[in-house]
């Protein structure tokens, strides 16, 4: 089943098409028979509508129909979607947020700025669990530089599901955001205690001005006696000034083995490797236990 509107398109229209040829198949394994039936009647329903009403109706009904289950996708799955879209990662979605997506993208009818105001328009009443799915399927949507101020709102948004359904395991922010709401990003997540490691792009898109902001950060945390958190200097040590390099050799000096752990991979970034650390000749042991050990930023979180 696919959106009649996207068949025998190219680029973007048969992403758009792909996606919900996925949609249908993994809705009907993860929902059932009667679940599939009632999906692609709903898709149907939206793609017809001379409303926004049967989108409305549809998006609220998806987990009653569907349920909450995760899609447990296998290594195929999750190819499959890489595949369609770099950087698509739909891992821990569930059917019904899948569903919600779906609906979305069966919504648009050619043009692309009349579904950013759709989409604008259905985040701004959506209850919590809609505005999640609705959120994660922003690397999906045509349009996508007409959808940035929507995702940028969502990033500021104070409920960290609402943000995380934006920052992680998602290509749109890294690909769409200017240095600007990239930065605040990344240091928005450390402040709501959120990780780092799920961002994509995280390490290519890292540049000195985020690196003060999060030697700031580490330093207004030290003087209010809270912990600073050891994927902070990911993003530090390959681009730190006078500042970053007092900041990183006082972790380094003060903290813990996760903390040198972290300090030794953030510095095996291409540009850590010309910062002139006084701590440097004590990294060698770090580096080979990172190596040995297969260690990564997700295990340091």
């Amino acid at each position: 089943m696919a959106n009649a509107r996207f068949r025998n398109g190219r680029g973007e229209n048969a992403m758009l098409d792909g996606f919900l040829t996925l949609a249908d198949e993994w809705v009907a394994r993860a929902g059932g028979a009667a679940g599939a039936e009632w999906f692609r009647k709903a898709i149907d329903d939206v793609v017809h509508a001379s409303s926004e009403r049967a989108l409305g109706v549809a998006i609220g009904l998806a987990p009653r129909r569907l349920g909450r289950a995760d899609l447990a996708l296998g290594d195929d799955d999750r190819q499959r979607a890489a595949a369609l879209r770099p950087g698509f990662d739909p891992s821990d979605w569930s059917v019904d947020q899948l569903a919600r997506v779906a609906l979305m993208i069966a919504s648009h009818d050619g043009s692309d700025a009349a579904f950013a105001a759709r989409f604008d328009g259905f985040c701004s009443s959506a209850e919590l669990h809609e505005l999640i799915a609705l959120c994660r399927g922003l690397p999906l949507y045509p349009g996508a530089a007409l959808l940035e101020p929507r995702a940028r709102e969502a990033v500021r948004s104070g409920m960290k599901p609402v943000f995380e359904a934006v920052a992680h395991n998602n290509p749109y922010p890294g690909e769409s955001f200017a240095e600007d709401a990239w930065n605040h990003m990344v240091v928005k997540a450390l402040f709501i205690g959120s990780s780092l490691w799920p961002i994509q792009r995280l390490d290519a898109r890292a540049n000195p001005h985020l690196a003060r902001m999060l030697v700031d950060l580490a330093q207004e945390r030290w003087a209010a006696g809270r912990p600073v958190s050891a994927e902070l200097w990911r993003c530090v040590a390959p681009y730190a000034d006078a500042q970053g390099i007092a900041a990183l050799t006082r972790a380094w000096q003060g903290g813990k083995g996760k903390d040198r752990l972290a300090i030794a991979l953030a510095l095996q970034h291409p540009a850590g490797a010309s910062v002139d650390l006084p701590f440097r000749g004590e990294v060698g042991p770090f580096k080979t236990r990172l190596a040995d050990e297969k260690i990564g930023w997700r295990d340091l979180a």
